[in-house]
């Protein structure tokens, strides 16, 4: 069972492992949750490594309070804000997955401080302008400002996503690759060349915006968006490693 921290914006479900050593806080993808397979793994590594580590579900999804269709980028930012400020010890180790690497770059422009490294899986940043909607049609933009939603089908579940105007527009408000990014700890993106929903150019962009002296991207041939594969969970927790000194 979760145990749940109560935050300006809900009800939020966590599972918290406790350890020594600089601990490690695993950030979801968008309209996934933290028994994922990725989540589920690192806590299993940091179980057996004495490591700290923290995974919740950002409100409106999983296990915490909310619905989805009413959250947006910077509401699941405070979450985890919230979240990494009441429930962790010292700098920690931010894993982000697909939207939680956007997520964990505005943790790191927010509050520095609190970051020891950051290991970003398939990096989904300012995804809702440069993914969503750019790539609307004139009909599905319409949609969305006249109806103030759109449905898309979704590949991982049988129900759809309902993309809204706030979501839209938040997330104009939380663009990361605008502005100067400077990331001053060590960083490590990991990324695979047959994701289809985020293309390499992607974490190209993003290598090639933020600024620091330890920032390392690393394709890996084949591998898709979950980033699962027993070599690639492999790959995420020798990332952790590199960044934890």
């Amino acid at each position: 069972m979760p145990s749940y921290l109560e935050t300006r914006n809900g009800r939020i479900a966590y599972h918290r492992t406790y350890g020594r050593g600089v601990g490690v806080v695993f950030l979801g993808g968008f309209k996934s949750d933290m028994e994922g397979t990725k989540a589920v793994h690192l806590q299993e590594w940091a179980e057996a490594n004495g490591r700290p580590f923290l995974r919740f579900d950002y409100t409106g999804h999983g296990q915490s309070s909310g619905d989805f269709v009413d959250g947006c980028i910077g509401d699941w930012a405070r979450d985890a804000m919230e979240a990494i400020t009441t429930l962790t010890e010292g700098p920690q180790v931010l894993v982000g997955s697909s939207m939680g690497g956007w997520i964990s770059l505005l943790v790191c422009r927010a509050m520095p401080s609190k970051v020891r490294g950051l290991v970003g899986v398939a990096a989904a940043p300012d995804f809702t302008e440069d993914s969503m909607w750019a790539n609307f049609d004139d009909a599905q933009r319409q949609m969305i400002l006249a109806n103030g939603q759109l449905e898309l089908p979704s590949e991982y579940s049988d129900e759809p996503y309902i993309i809204t105007k706030k979501l839209i527009e938040d997330g104009r408000d939380q663009l990361v690759l605008r502005t100067p990014l400077p990331l001053p700890f060590p960083v490590r993106f990991l990324q695979g060349t047959a994701d289809v929903d985020v293309d390499q150019s992607v974490a190209l962009q993003l290598l090639d915006h933020v600024s620091g002296e330890d920032i390392r991207l690393t394709l890996v041939k084949g591998a898709n968006h979950s980033f699962s594969s027993p070599e690639c969970l492999t790959m995420i927790t020798d990332a952790i490693d590199q960044v934890s000194v």
